[in-house]
């Protein structure tokens, strides 16, 4: 049975970030709201509490019960520390300044475990508005810096160990070291979540769960459901039928590229045109949510034709990934809907077929990696991530074909001019927006009153936060002067110096 730990989370920013760190060092990981605790298993080799945008001084702050965590080994991060020490004796108050940013370690047990290879006055990083003032008699003082005398903590004769700082931000500079510690030294991990280990594991079980069963999946040319039916094909052959339907919210030439790649790869495929479908349904809509929801309606009604005339048809498989079920459960109760997603959400009951998710453990880095385990060519493990409603929500306002036209060819250009200037594989997402505003500008003599398009690129390892690109000028300048001079109907190009948060990738 595969080792695993396990991440509880008390709703930090960060608790990604340290399932993503954890799984970095080739252990698998599983991370689980605080009021919704999984059986905890014999393969789970141990447990780590999270941070929290809660004090534990409040009243209404998360709870756990640590009893059933005695005969595991548990790290507690930052409120996870603070909660442990609370509820044995010890007294948390709110710091006179609140604690942020970079600090160094001034005492380091250098014979403790959990800083085995950690030198002093190495550098963490601190956020948080509580500190540790008291901690009980029977915890050991592991680690300290200049205003934090409990930075990291022991209960001695235990494998419950507490740290103040954050060791999976890049700021704490022997934060995996830190990590890596606790899995292998305390908790004895084997670091065997490999991407090979994931292709063999995983189509063992696809075969055990599907059998002589008949699957279809709605293929789009992106990562991740290209590394599924990869999947899929290699447990069940002939019995997997991929649907390509063209929404006519596709790049420019899309549709008929997407068919000819999957063409040598063996895969059963089949493409619909259902352009007129889609933008008929999509007239006169301007609000995104509903135009996710038509996108997503229809897609089903032509998906739902289209797999009746597969006979016997059982299952429906989705590229649905981790993150996409994380941002699904929130901590407390249902999180807040930014935007309708297009995989996660369950199945009208007509379609009456069994979903398989074969990613649904994996970040996006890590379908990456088992894309290149499989032996799948760099042009579709490296392409870019595409939204599932596709153009109409690069469209802000009603989506009409001309407007498709305009931005397929303004795409086009900026996709084309990042590739021939080597930038395309060191950007995470890019794509090209379509503004509904008019500008005033000239054309020879004439004056113009005509579209503006913004530009979007954003670098990011697995699209939960992303910083926007600083791409060369000379770059910039010239896909602008290709788009105003080459695409009718715009005259202005504007570049997106938006991060993730505050702003969304995606503008709708």
């Amino acid at each position: 049975m595969l080792e695993k730990i396990i991440i509880l989370d008390f709703g930090s920013q960060y608790t990604q970030l340290i399932a993503r760190r954890v799984r970095e060092l080739n252990v698998y990981c599983e991370i689980h709201p605080f009021n919704k605790i999984p059986e905890i298993t014999s393969n789970v080799k141990g447990i780590i509490l999270s941070g929290s945008p809660y004090s534990v001084r409040q009243e209404d702050a998360p709870q756990v019960d640590l009893k059933k965590f005695d005969n595991y080994p548990v790290l507690a991060v930052c409120y996870g520390a603070q909660y442990i020490a609370q509820q044995s004796g010890g007294e948390v108050q709110a710091s006179s300044t609140r604690e942020y940013g970079r600090a160094h370690l001034n005492y380091v047990a250098e014979s403790n475990k959990l800083f085995k290879n950690i030198a002093l006055d190495s550098q963490v990083w601190m956020s948080h508005g509580d500190t540790i003032t008291k901690v009980p008699e029977h915890f050991e003082l592991i680690a300290s810096t200049d205003s934090v005398t409990v930075a990291a903590y022991q209960v001695k004769g235990t494998d419950t160990y507490a740290i103040q700082f954050h060791p999976e931000v890049t700021h704490s500079t022997d934060g995996k070291q830190l990590l890596e510690n606790f899995l292998v030294d305390i908790c004895g991990c084997k670091q065997e979540w490999t991407p090979d280990a994931f292709v063999e594991t995983t189509i063992t079980a696809l075969q055990k769960q599907l059998g002589d069963d008949k699957v279809v999946l709605a293929l789009s040319g992106g990562v991740d459901s290209s590394v599924a039916a990869i999947l899929l094909h290699k447990a069940i052959g002939k019995n997997l039928h991929c649907i390509f339907v063209d929404n006519g919210l596709l790049r420019k030439d899309e549709y008929a590229a997407v068919l000819e790649q999957y063409k040598h790869l063996g895969l059963n495929i089949k493409g619909v045109d259902a352009k007129d479908r889609f933008l008929s349904q999509l007239a006169g809509l301007t609000d995104p949510e509903l135009k996710r929801k038509a996108i997503g309606r229809v897609f089903i009604e032509v998906f739902d034709d289209e797999a009746h005339q597969v006979q016997d048809v059982k299952w429906l498989a989705q590229g649905t990934i981790y993150p996409d079920i994380i941002e699904s459960v929130s901590v407390k109760g249902p999180s807040a809907t930014i935007k309708s997603h297009h995989n996660v959400g369950g199945l009208p009951d007509f379609m009456k077929l069994k979903v398989v998710e074969p990613l649904n453990t994996l970040f996006k880095d890590e379908v990456r990696r088992v894309g290149k385990s499989l032996g799948l060519e760099h042009f579709i493990i490296g392409r870019h991530p595409f939204p599932g409603p596709g153009l109409a929500i690069r469209i802000l306002g009603e989506v009409t074909p001309e407007k498709v036209a305009i931005l397929q060819e303004a795409d086009a250009i900026y996709i084309n001019n990042l590739k021939e200037a080597g930038l395309y594989d060191k950007v995470w997402q890019a794509g090209a927006i379509f503004l509904p505003v008019q500008s005033v500008g000239v054309m020879g003599d004439e004056r113009t009153y005509e579209n503006a398009i913004a530009l979007r690129a954003v670098e990011s390892v697995d699209g939960m936060t992303a910083d926007w690109c600083h791409l060369p000028y000379n770059v910039l300048a010239k896909i602008s002067n290709e788009i105003i001079n080459k695409v009718k109907g715009i005259n202005r190009v504007v570049y997106d110096i938006s991060s993730k948060p505050p702003a969304t990738i995606e503008w709708e």
